[in-house]
């Protein structure tokens, strides 16, 4: 049995179907403070069945003792659960660093009491903070995160590492995902941020079908091409792959080192512009758009080396960004007209 904490989100929800396809018995963990229980009918509309579900926050310490004493057949845990959104950690700096930094140590400290000895961490990108030099490989060193959101992933790897080093039995691997969009070809499950979406796809999609009236270019005066900020785009489907060969790694012992880091993106930035065209000719759908200021917290520009997750993992992202991005509108329009 595998838990997945934040497993109703959108990465979780993904990686829960890869899980249940290669076989795997899945328990998810999800307060549902950003996500929706009608995620678990999506996973199984395509799998065929639901995964096993808790509802409860992993900051709640005796909570987590409960669920631990009655799961007792977990082998691994991949830790989702965390509040993501830059801006917000930004203007709300000890939510994200109590919610994030406190969930963590709680599976810790439960996972030192049992039998489990395998965790695959969610990290993200912004570790890096404004990159030196591009693309940023494993080794790139990182600087001051740009948002506590960034802080708190930093930290989180340094707890894992500091835990480790101590000499507790447990083997880890950190997953640095690069921007993460699209949703599952099927169109039953993708992302659903709560407000106004922070991550640029959906709110394109959202634009798109008419819940905005118009899309918001957080500045186009940066030194970039084109003006506006670049990234990596990495289907979820993809990327959600990754974590079946991180515990197809973790399992068997086949690590190099009880910590391991992998960069998970497609190697290929992409500007904010060039979105939105790539969008408008996979959909044919015009989108409306303005120029704004700047947004607090965002990096300029960021792409992957992915050498050593292509060679390590034995993984590689596969999904053209026309079809990831024809995948993330067919999830919204199928959401939207379900909630009709």
């Amino acid at each position: 049995m595998i838990l997945v904490t934040g497993g109703t989100g959108f990465i979780g929800s993904h990686t829960a179907v890869e899980l249940m396809e290669a076989g795997y018995e899945v328990v998810i963990i999800d307060d549902l403070s950003n996500s929706n229980e009608a995620v678990l009918d999506g996973i199984k509309k395509i799998t065929g069945k639901k995964p096993l579900f808790e509802k409860f926050d992993l900051c709640n310490l005796k909570l987590v003792d409960d669920f631990f004493k009655q799961y007792n057949t977990i082998k691994a845990i991949i830790h989702f659960a965390a509040k993501k959104a830059v801006p917000e950690s930004i203007e709300k700096p000890l939510l994200y660093y109590e919610n994030n930094l406190v969930s963590l140590i709680n599976l810790f400290k439960l996972m030192l009491k049992s039998s489990i000895r395998y965790f695959v961490f969610s990290s993200s990108c912004t570790v890096y903070g404004d990159a030196d030099e591009l693309p940023v490989t494993e080794k790139t060193p990182m600087k001051k995160a740009n948002s506590p959101y960034g802080n708190t992933k930093q930290i989180s790897e340094e707890i894992i590492e500091d835990i480790i080093a101590a000499g507790h039995p447990v083997k880890a691997v950190s997953l640095r995902y690069f921007n993460p969009i699209g949703a599952h070809p099927s169109g039953f499950i993708g992302e659903l941020p709560v407000g106004i979406p922070s991550n640029l796809v959906p709110f394109i999609t959202q634009t798109a079908f008419g819940i905005h009236p118009e899309l918001m270019v957080y500045g186009n005066n940066y030194n970039t091409p084109d003006g506006t900020c670049i990234r990596d785009y990495i289907d979820v489907v993809d990327l959600s792959k990754a974590h079946i060969k991180a515990i197809e790694r973790l399992l068997p012992g086949k690590m190099k080192s009880d910590f391991e880091i992998f960069n998970l993106g497609t190697g290929k930035g992409v500007s904010v512009f060039e979105m939105i065209h790539v969008f408008e000719k996979a959909t044919n759908v015009k989108l409306k758009f303005r120029v704004t200021g700047r947004r607090e917290g965002d990096v300029e520009q960021i792409w992957a080396d992915t050498s050593y997750a292509n060679k390590e993992l034995g993984w590689k992202a596969e999904t053209s960004l026309e079809d990831t991005l024809r995948s993330a509108w067919k999830w919204e329009k199928y959401y939207r007209n379900q909630s009709k």
